[in-house]
């Protein structure tokens, strides 16, 4: 075999070497995986897989009730066209942040993860920003969705409810969130309005492909 083969043949398998590399690298990177995990909520599930919507939410955040309505405009309109995950990012700084996301996975636990969504949503105004725990306003809420009150709290207040909602907020830190509401369309971040135009242009321009 010449030198000159030598070379070449040399060249080409570190050129593989690196290709193979990349590839492994895209397949295994942590951060594509983060984005959904098997656990997370699902307010609609597509059965083709072409669009998924995540939203990185905290329920007392004003700027996730703002965007609330136009979401839900456009869950009713898209329907199982779409899969829509909603993930735990409570902010310190609001004082029932982390009772909130605590309620919603407790009645998650019981199956009734969108119903307890979309009450906190509903009534933001009337439990958000109080400085005294509104637990016993979500233990309510609990009661008219027909659930296990005394399951609700027990789990309300378990440590593995409290790891779960942290699971999602240390894969939202990871991601690069850094408020809410922060959405991704397909594992990319949305760089959008947080509005209905604005989401259902990134949806379209998906489903239009």
């Amino acid at each position: 075999m010449s030198t000159n083969l030598k070379v070449t043949l040399g060249v080409l398998a570190a050129a593989l070497t690196v290709v193979l590399l990349v590839v492994a690298t895209k397949l295994t990177d942590p951060k594509t995986a983060e984005v959904v995990r098997a656990d997370s909520h699902r307010l609609s599930t597509a059965a083709d897989g072409k669009v998924t919507i995540v939203e990185f939410l905290d329920f007392e955040c004003e700027a996730c009730g703002a965007a609330y309505p136009g979401v839900e405009q456009l869950r009713a309109e898209y329907g199982d066209r779409i899969t829509y995950v909603v993930r735990y990012f409570p902010i310190e700084s609001h004082p029932n942040a982390y009772t909130s996301a605590h309620a919603a996975e407790a009645a998650a636990r019981q199956g009734k993860f969108t119903e307890m969504y979309v009450k906190l949503f509903d009534n933001q105004n009337t439990w958000g920003h109080q400085e005294q725990s509104q637990a016993a306003v979500f233990e309510g809420y609990a009661s008219e969705l027909g659930l296990d009150l005394a399951r609700f709290k027990a789990d309300a207040a378990s440590a593995d409810v409290a790891a779960r909602v942290e699971s999602d907020a240390k894969d939202g830190l990871s991601l690069g969130v850094q408020g809410t509401p922060t959405f991704f369309v397909n594992g990319e971040r949305f760089a959008g309005q947080p509005t209905y135009e604005g989401l259902k242009t990134a949806v379209d321009a998906v489903l239009n492909r």
